[in-house]
């Protein structure tokens, strides 16, 4: 025992306090939205931060259970030192964070800050002191074998939704990527008809100056228009290729050119939003956490976001 409590016990805790959190947060975002929002890392009602912080809590406070004033800085220290390195964790494994602070005052990094921590205090209390009272006689009070059935029932469920999620979160970071190499191709063969036009003359100045508007104004649309993207590009270095006078300097930049091509459909070759969008645990990890950011992949995550939105009014038109 650790504290009084049996290890199922310390389980049964976490759930709750993790469904309590996901009550809790989705309450608020859904009311910053304006529409329902189901919050959190895995789909099903549950925040798993709010679980492992609970039980921080309870742990960090136990030594100072006659003092308010040390429960509340045990509380922020704790909470606040659980918040950054969850942030940094997840930041560099999935490349997106899942919650933001760079717009308060006195955030560090964007993962912690100094409201935040004071609400972690405050909350320390409020559990500690009341909340807890009455889940711990509920856990104190039902059946041994109720209790452990039902805490690994949830645990089994749990578990295989955090799999999935995990998945889903590693599926996103992999898109992400290939969304911005894509992107970074595409630039770097606009470049590349800039150097052919400076060889070609004013004959195709005008051709390829057309050419590269159309192809600059598929950036903002790049992972929707995939097929349309790899189509125009091989018809525009078929016609670069009748176009243009024959010189040693062309050849060399055309080879250059169609060796760029083909890295650029291999980067495209995995982009399938529909399909993405069309998986429930994919889609939610998106929906879900609206207000997520990356500051490596900003504008595909904005992209990607902006999908989202299309995909789901296009569904709900089609019913």
């Amino acid at each position: 025992m650790l504290f009084g409590y049996t290890w199922i016990q310390w389980v049964f805790f976490f759930f709750l306090y993790c469904f309590l959190g996901w009550c809790f947060e989705s309450t608020y975002v859904s009311f910053l939205e304006k529409k329902p929002v189901n919050r959190g890392f895995i789909r099903g009602p549950f925040l798993p931060l709010y679980g492992t912080g609970a039980l921080m809590m309870l742990i960090v406070s136990m030594p100072f259970q006659d003092s308010l004033v040390w429960t509340y800085v045990a509380g922020c220290v704790g909470a606040t030192v659980l918040e950054y390195v969850t942030g940094v964790t997840m930041e560099a494994l999935f490349k997106v964070r899942y919650w933001d602070y760079s717009n308060q005052k006195f955030n560090f990094q964007g993962h912690i800050c100094l409201s935040s921590t004071l609400a972690w205090g405050l909350l320390t209390i409020l559990m500690t002191r009341f909340l807890h009272k009455p889940i711990e006689w509920v856990a104190f009070w039902l059946p041994e074998w109720l209790l452990t059935g039902g805490t690994m029932l949830v645990a089994v469920c749990f578990v295989v939704d955090f799999t999935l999620s995990f998945r889903a979160a590693l599926d996103l970071r992999d898109l992400l990527v290939r969304m911005d190499q894509a992107k970074k191709e595409l630039e770097r063969m606009q470049k590349r008809l800039d150097v052919i036009i400076a060889l070609g003359g004013e004959a195709t100045e005008k051709w390829v100056k057309e050419q590269e508007e159309n192809l600059s104004g598929t950036l903002g649309s790049l992972a929707l228009r995939r097929d349309e993207l790899v189509a125009g590009i091989e018809a525009r270095f078929i016609k670069l290729r009748e176009a243009l006078p024959l010189s040693k300097p062309i050849e060399e930049k055309r080879e250059e050119l169609l060796e760029l091509r083909s890295r650029f459909g291999i980067n495209l070759a995995g982009l399938d939003i529909s399909r993405y969008m069309g998986d429930f645990i994919r889609r939610g990890m998106i929906k879900g956490n609206p207000r997520m950011v990356s500051s490596r992949f900003s504008e595909a995550l904005e992209e990607l976001k902006q999908s989202a939105q299309e995909y789901r009014k296009k569904k709900k038109d089609e019913k």
